[in-house]
């Protein structure tokens, strides 16, 4: 099917992507069952060029079918692991490597395909104030599973550079994808960093009402 099919997006600026009902973060994994027909060509495609594939959430329909509407701020994920399985499906372990700018949408043809730019923080986030929101969001965490919510652990390891800590931060805080993505589009880390704080607070406040009991 693929085999000979010329790879289109071997242009410059020119992605595979695949829309989902959730942002991935940069320095973050992406475990996927891929089943649709088109994805499977994509990922076949995928790893004969780059092995990377574009991810965008999706601001109106759904993950199958087609007819998305989709969000003009997404990540690259790298292809770690891909094996077609006996039933025809992929399992697929990608990770986020950075994030990009969808310049326009070509046709859904044979696959979603978009003209993208990478878009890096211009600044690096300050150490110890990532130190310190990290140190709200554990807390968070904690008081969350308390009050019954399905959140990652409060103990879960983040990585030792700020930047990167950043990211993974944004990741498990407990908040909607809409909020995910005002996270993924904050111009630049302080932005980011800012915003995120603000997320923990709000969110911390609805726990402490639930754990109270009003």
């Amino acid at each position: 099917m693929s085999d000979l099919a010329p790879l289109v997006f071997r242009e410059p600026g020119v992605l595979p992507m695949f829309p989902l009902g959730s942002v991935l973060f940069p320095h973050i994994g992406l475990p996927l069952r891929v089943f649709e027909p088109r994805y499977r060509q994509m990922m076949a495609d995928c790893l004969r060029g780059e092995a990377e594939f574009g991810v965008v959430l999706i601001e109106r329909g759904t993950e199958t079918g087609g007819g998305d509407v989709r969000f003009a701020t997404g990540t690259v994920a790298r292809i770690l692991d891909a094996r077609p399985l006996p039933d025809g499906t992929w399992a697929v372990t990608a990770a986020g490597v950075r994030r990009v700018a969808i310049d326009g949408w070509l046709a859904d043809d044979p696959y979603p395909l978009a003209r993208a730019a990478d878009w890096p923080d211009s600044d690096e986030p300050d150490g110890d104030a990532v130190a310190r929101t990290i140190s709200r969001l554990r807390s968070l965490l904690a008081r969350s599973s308390e009050a019954g919510d399905q959140v990652a652990p409060s103990t879960i390891e983040l990585a030792d550079d700020p930047s990167i800590a950043l990211w993974q931060a944004c990741a498990v805080v407990p908040v909607s994808p809409l909020d995910d993505l005002a996270l993924l589009r904050a111009p630049t880390a302080a932005a980011r960093l800012a915003l995120l704080d603000e997320l923990i607070a709000d969110a911390d406040m609805v726990v402490s009402h639930r754990l109270r009991g009003t």
